[in-house]
């Protein structure tokens, strides 16, 4: 059995664009995977929890990460932590740095939900940090045009593994559509016919 997991970024939600057209692409092309993409909390340690709990449903089977933003970082821990494949998209490499920059009240855009972003949140955030990194196990996916985060500290973290450095974009990953073959294939699907 295969599962995959759609690990969200910061402030987003499995309603996001890249959510659904992972979970449409999936759905369409490998009925037989099982999509999870859970609606994460706002703690980093709530969060972790909840996303251990999912594999731990399965733990046998063959689980692939997808994740986007800050969900590259979790994905990036569950991939060390139980030697997993995953792709990142435009991944936070440093979150727990930018987030003293969202320090006080966030209120999610998807959800509407209200919540504070603390300093404790930064301490689990940096508690999650992998030094090192499987060679193997990664497909990350840049653009150098990312308004939010330094594609270049991605470049860097994970230059021993597959790159995909796309110039020009955005956070959002413009034409992300176009890559989901790209990923089945990172991930040793069978090719999908025309």
């Amino acid at each position: 059995m295969i599962n995959m997991l759609y690990i969200h970024g910061f402030n987003s939600s499995p309603q996001s664009m890249k959510a659904q057209i992972t979970r449409d692409f999936f759905a369409k092309n490998y009925p037989e995977i099982n999509f999870h993409c859970p609606q994460i909390a706002s703690s980093p340690d709530t969060a972790m929890a909840q996303l251990e709990a999912i594999v731990a449903l399965e733990p046998r089977s063959t689980w692939l990460l997808i994740g986007s933003s800050l969900g590259g970082y979790f994905a990036t821990y569950l991939a060390e932590k139980y030697q997993m494949k995953a792709v990142l998209i435009n991944p936070a490499v440093k979150p727990f740095e930018l987030m003293k920059a969202y320090l006080g009240e966030q209120v999610n855009p998807y959800t509407h939900e209200c919540y504070q972003v603390k300093e404790q949140h930064i301490v689990e955030l940096k508690a999650l940090e992998q030094e090192n990194i499987s060679n193997n196990n990664y497909l990350v996916m840049v653009q150098t045009g990312d308004e939010v985060l330094n594609y270049q500290q991605a470049v860097e973290k994970y230059c021993q593994c597959q790159l995909a450095i796309v110039q020009g974009g955005d956070h959002s990953f413009i034409d992300y559509e176009n890559t989901l073959p790209n990923i089945a294939l990172f991930f040793n699907l069978p090719l999908i016919l025309a």
